[in-house]
């Protein structure tokens, strides 16, 4: 039996706070990244100090409940992809939504990139489950012609942290994001395998 099968079930008030505690701090950790406080993650929530750490007793273990819940949406956006019969296009929409996201959500650009914190044993099997979606992608499309089949999952997994990363470095300036975005979907073509 595992500690959430025998922990007792919350109450709603707690329910209720747990969810403010995670909307706020994910829209703190968005943006500003791993630099906010807890205490103000309380505030913004309109909580205590005390009702953060009741729930989350360190950041890294409210920014990973951010984290699982943001990578836990894309493993499903990934999915829907994949089986939306449009193998040959469906690796490139992920690949734009994760870019057009992380320009504008500073915690997955933290995630991805390892910035400041361990991704702890909580999320692995998350980032295997996400990687496995990704991989799905990746063979359908390759499959379909689309993508080049030089290209491994590991290749693919460094060039999305890349773009990740450029779109920290580069978030104000979108037409530049939009022409990188677009250089390396173009490079992942099959057609660019020439």
């Amino acid at each position: 039996m595992t500690s959430q099968e025998s922990a007792p079930p919350m109450r709603a008030d707690a329910r209720r706070n747990r969810a403010r505690v995670l909307e706020a701090a994910q829209a703190a950790f968005a943006t500003d990244g791993l630099l906010v406080p807890l205490d103000e993650i309380a505030r913004r929530a309109g909580v205590g100090a005390g009702t953060v750490y009741r729930h989350f007793p360190t950041k890294e273990a409210l920014f990973d409940a951010v984290i699982l819940n943001r990578m836990e949406g894309l493993v499903r956006q990934a999915r829907e992809l994949a089986g939306a019969g449009r193998d040959d296009e469906a690796l490139f929409e992920f690949i734009t939504h994760v870019a057009r996201e992380s320009a504008a959500k500073k915690d997955l650009i933290d995630a991805l990139a390892g910035a400041g914190i361990d991704v702890s044993a909580n999320l692995a099997g998350i980032n295997r489950d996400l990687r496995s979606a990704i991989e799905e992608l990746l063979a359908r499309g390759q499959r379909a012609g689309a993508v080049r089949s030089d290209v491994g999952i590991d290749a693919l997994m460094a060039l999305l942290r890349g773009i990740v990363l450029a779109g920290d470095r580069e978030r104000d300036d979108k037409p530049l994001m939009e022409r990188v975005l677009s250089v390396l979907c173009d490079g992942l073509r099959a057609t660019a395998a020439r």
